[in-house]
């Protein structure tokens, strides 16, 4: 009796399980966290169409006193205002409203771990701040805003506007009960946007000046006015602000963050 022919290679149908790597789970995370985003249409409200109202408004209605032209003093504190929205108030609500419905519980129990979790957040967040920007750029564009300055800085700026705000915005929403997240996140963005010059620059000197400076609001807006208006490299005391804010909010995200 002859031996039958092999027709596959050895271990062809050999079950071989294994862990993904880092690279496809923080994909798969962020791809997920990112649907989540997009599908909630209140947060979109607050994350584009809200700046995209202010920077028309702001630029063609003269109810604030700003310096001309409008539209290069506007834009970047509507850079501002849209980073914010996004990175802090929308991430605290999605975050805390995930623990309050179980989601978060069910991804850790499904092995999900914490770093994974906080980087698809993050990740996603970050994707859609860079839309949020293109488009809003596109629309100051066509308003006649001259952009002054190095790409480099204005990354640089956002980059760390966005690890600031994210960290801030898992913190809270990782703590705190769903409903107090709810009303905190929209108290901060206000109160932030008044103190933070926002939607009107600073004036410098002053108690309200430093205090102002002093929040990431305050910073961002600060640092990228001196990017995009003046043309300069943003100040010292910006970024080590911005700095100073991710690094408290980061590393007291990793240390209090509950998934329920």
């Amino acid at each position: 009796m002859t031996e039958p022919t092999t027709r596959y290679a050895p271990g062809t149908f050999t079950p071989a399980p294994r862990r993904a790597s880092a690279w496809r789970m923080a994909s798969a995370q962020t791809r997920f966290e990112l649907r989540l985003l997009l599908r909630n249409g209140e947060q979109l409200l607050l994350a584009l169409v809200i700046p995209i109202a202010a920077l028309i408004g702001l630029t063609k209605i003269s109810v604030i006193d700003l310096d001309e032209p409008r539209i290069d003093t506007v834009t970047p504190g509507i850079f501002t205002l849209a980073i914010m929205s996004t990175a802090f108030t929308s991430l605290a609500i999605a975050t805390a409203f995930d623990r309050r419905y179980g989601a978060a519980k069910r991804l850790a129990a499904a092995g999900v771990p914490r770093w994974l979790l906080i980087t698809g957040k993050i990740a996603g967040v970050f994707i859609v701040i860079v839309g949020q920007l293109l488009i809003l750029s596109g629309i100051a564009l066509l308003l006649g805003w001259d952009p002054a300055g190095s790409f480099a800085w204005a990354l640089l700026m956002v980059l760390l506007g966005a690890a600031a705000f994210g960290g801030l915005g898992l913190l809270v929403g990782g703590t705190l009960r769903a409903e107090a997240v709810l009303a905190l996140a929209n108290i901060v963005w206000l109160v932030l946007v008044g103190i933070g010059g926002v939607i009107v620059p600073l004036s410098s000197g002053g108690l309200m000046s430093a205090i102002g400076q002093a929040t990431p609001a305050g910073a961002l807006s600060h640092g990228l006015r001196d990017v995009l208006q003046f043309g300069t490299a943003p100040s010292l005391t910006s970024v080590l602000v911005l700095l100073a804010w991710s690094i408290l909010g980061w590393l007291s995200s990793i240390r209090w963050f509950r998934w329920q």
